[in-house]
């Protein structure tokens, strides 16, 4: 058994990892990754970019270090539908003759991003539902463990193999108490465990983080006491999330009720994921929302709700971390005829990811909002990652003969390495440390 990391073992994003056995193998993810990808087009959402544009950007994994191993490819596995694990699929999968095995939500996702850059998708797409397995060769087979992130029907993928199982668990929270969707199968990891599992690849974002990641419920309280708990008669409402969160948007859709405005979704991400949820049959927004989808139709409906009185709306838009063509950005740059006056609200249900294109992005959006005299409400938001607590209780139930970090810098990588460590594990000898394009034999 060969572990093959292409991707995300040196940032966060461009996922990408391959793992073989004897003839055969699978791919788990093939992401972009995100910094680049924003700076190079200034958006958040996938837009038609050349694979050698990509390339040129690195914001592909550079899969040509598995070049050998195309031909024994199975199949590809998305473990959910965020882009940084799903967004090279449209560059890199047709060099694979594998069909792409992921969840009904992750599914839709791939349809629409294939449609909307009319490309087409050699690959065929086998929906596999979350605490499912499929076989996919004669000596492979995947089982879908039903998990809880920021986004719909995640999954940890446990591949069974006839030298032993390796669970890939990148991208995940223990959240008991989820706003939508499933909690997660805590019975299946312990069973499995106990049956035995040869090598745990993990999520190293928040591992030096001494805490357990609070339930998505908790971040619904915060919404709740920000929408509500402030007086804001007479004024424009404006919140910006995460676009695949629907379980956030659920939330504002919910307590916005209360506020007796007109909701309404501005943005083709949100567009986008919302339709998806649709498809897979997770939400049903559109009965409750209006949503409006491209620029020249969101520049007119603003224009039609400045006119009618911002104040009777509740506005939900693209814009979290600062892209400069979101609708948030463009509305702060006095672009659309839709005017932000003093003390007017807007709510930043995320965080920053921290990097320095978005850094930059955020200081000069929330400056822009600043000399508008706008109330800024930041960090209504907890955390999809696992923290330091949640990974010591995955390796308590699962308890891997081998651990793989992943999902992260060194130091991230590092930290669960170190608390591996403290449950008796050694480094280099059943916790490995590996780079983008290196390899791990497991005997």
């Amino acid at each position: 058994m060969i572990i093959h990391a292409i991707g995300g073992y040196d940032e966060i994003g461009k996922n990408m990892t391959a793992v073989e056995v004897g003839d055969e193998a699978v791919i788990f993810d093939m992401g972009i990754h995100l910094e680049p990808y924003i700076k190079y087009t200034e958006d958040e959402d996938m837009q038609r970019v050349s694979v050698h544009e990509m390339r040129q950007i690195k914001a592909i994994p550079d899969d040509t270090v598995i070049e050998g191993l195309s031909r024994k490819v199975k199949a590809i596995i998305p473990s959910h539908a965020h882009l940084d694990h799903i967004g090279a699929i449209p560059y890199l999968s047709s060099s694979y003759k594998a069909p792409i095995v992921c969840t009904p939500f992750t599914a839709e996702v791939i349809k629409s991003i294939m449609k909307e850059e009319k490309l087409v998708l050699k690959n065929r797409i086998k929906v596999l539902h979350p605490n499912s397995r499929l076989k996919v060769s004669d000596g492979l087979s995947i089982e879908f463990i039903n998990m809880t992130h920021s986004i719909p029907h995640t999954v940890m993928v446990a591949l069974h193999t006839r030298d032993g199982t390796v669970l890939y668990a990148n991208d995940f929270k223990f959240d008991n108490y989820p706003v939508l969707g499933k909690k997660p199968n805590y019975e299946r990891l312990k069973e499995l465990g106990k049956e035995g599992v040869k090598c745990l690849i993990c999520d190293s974002t928040r591992a030096s983080e001494p805490v357990k990641t609070p339930s998505e419920s908790v971040a619904r309280e915060m919404m709740k006491d920000v929408l509500l708990g402030v007086e804001s008669s007479g004024r424009a409402i404006i919140v910006t999330t995460f676009s695949s969160h629907l379980a956030r948007l659920k939330s504002i859709i919910d307590i916005g009720k209360g506020l007796n405005r007109k909701l309404v979704f501005l943005g083709r991400s949100l567009a986008k994921y919302v339709e998806a949820g649709e498809k897979a049959g997770v939400v049903n927004f559109s009965k409750e929302v209006e949503i409006v989808k491209y620029s020249k139709n969101i520049q007119k409906r603003l224009k039609e709700i400045q006119k009618s009185g911002s104040e009777k709306y509740l506005l939900v838009v693209t814009g979290h971390q600062g892209e400069p063509k979101s609708t948030l950005s463009k509305i702060a740059r006095g672009e659309v005829d839709m005017k932000l006056s003093r003390d007017d609200h807007v709510i930043f249900s995320c965080n920053i990811i921290p990097s320095p294109v978005n850094k930059a992005n955020r200081k000069e959006l929330e400056d822009n909002l600043h000399r508008m005299g706008v109330r800024i409400f930041r960090d209504i938001h907890v955390s999809g990652h696992a923290a330091r607590e949640d990974l010591r209780d995955l390796l308590s139930m699962v308890n891997p003969m081998h651990l793989v970090p992943a999902h992260g810098e060194e130091k991230m990588k590092m930290s669960l390495a170190d608390l591996a460590m403290e449950k008796g594990y050694k480094l280099n000898k059943n916790v490995h440390i590996l780079s983008n394009g290196s390899s791990l034999n497991l005997k």
